[in-house]
């Protein structure tokens, strides 16, 4: 694994993601939602992955600001899941904190990076 803090930091998630989903699709039979949520929390580390393969500066701007997307969509996921019942308040808030930190790097390399450009 890169000892890059948000390579490190996405593909965590991502691991956590698919961890969640398999719980959600065995345990409470939610098959729609939860490859939803697999989707979006699995791309995040994709993008950053790619950001940081990239040939460009402007090709790891817009892979990072792809991933920050998917992150927001990921919060979405999330909070639905968590206000059908399918998550306990605990299980919720501590992704939750983890997909904030990860936004909030992403959020900031993002800025960063495209001052610049």
């Amino acid at each position: 694994m890169s000892e890059n803090p948000i390579v490190s930091k996405s593909f965590a998630f991502a691991l956590r993601t698919v961890k969640l989903c398999r719980i959600l699709a065995d345990e409470h039979k939610e098959y729609t939602l939860s490859r939803e949520l697999l989707s979006s929390g699995t791309n995040i580390g994709r993008y950053v992955k790619a950001a940081v393969s990239g040939e460009s500066r402007d090709s790891f701007v817009q892979n990072m600001g792809k991933a920050l997307q998917q992150a927001d969509i990921t919060e979405y996921w999330l909070q639905l899941i968590s206000f059908a019942q399918l998550l306990n308040e605990n299980e919720y808030e501590s992704i939750e904190r983890d997909r904030k930190e990860l936004a909030k790097m992403l959020t900031n390399i993002v800025k960063t990076s495209r001052g610049k450009l």
